[in-house]
């Protein structure tokens, strides 16, 4: 009969645990995905709303301030933050808020200004936590619907 062995169960449940974490690693990571940003706007005209079902923002004049249309989500709510875009990464946090549920025309004050012609992106964080917004110790709020961070991008005119 094998003789139970303690430093070989304990070698297996590290082992199971590094593998654990190396698969959910792996599945963080892959939501952090978005698209594209949309091409600039050609237009004032062209002020158009895109939506993912829990946000909505329309391309707006540059300055101090960014105003999201709409933030549909439960209480406690959640922060909602702007960030520059560079190519197809997000770039630095210009600004977030604290929406407590949902909300209509919510400004989110910037602590430097859009420039004219540029595409941002509006991106929800869950409320980890903390009177302060700290995209590195909260995470990024998921669109149940489709899987993915719900983030939404407009574009700045004159």
């Amino acid at each position: 009969m094998n003789r139970f062995s303690m430093s070989s169960f304990v070698a297996g449940i590290m082992l199971g645990a590094l593998m654990a974490g190396a698969w959910f690693w792996r599945g963080d990571s892959a939501l952090m995905t978005f698209s594209s940003p949309p091409p600039l706007a050609t237009s004032t005209a062209e002020s158009i709303a895109p939506e993912n079902g829990t946000l909505s923002v329309a391309n707006q004049v540059s300055g101090d301030a960014v105003v999201v249309e709409s933030v549909t989500v439960p209480p406690p709510g959640v922060w909602v933050a702007v960030r520059e875009i560079h190519g197809t990464d997000l770039g630095n946090v210009l600004g977030a808020a604290r929406a407590g549920g949902p909300q209509s025309a919510f400004v989110i004050s910037l602590l430097r200004a859009t420039v004219p012609g540029r595409s941002y992106a509006v991106e929800l964080y869950r409320d980890d936590g903390g009177d302060v917004f700290n995209p590195s110790a909260n995470s990024v709020y998921i669109d149940f619907d489709t899987g993915a961070p719900a983030i939404v991008y407009f574009t700045t005119t004159d």
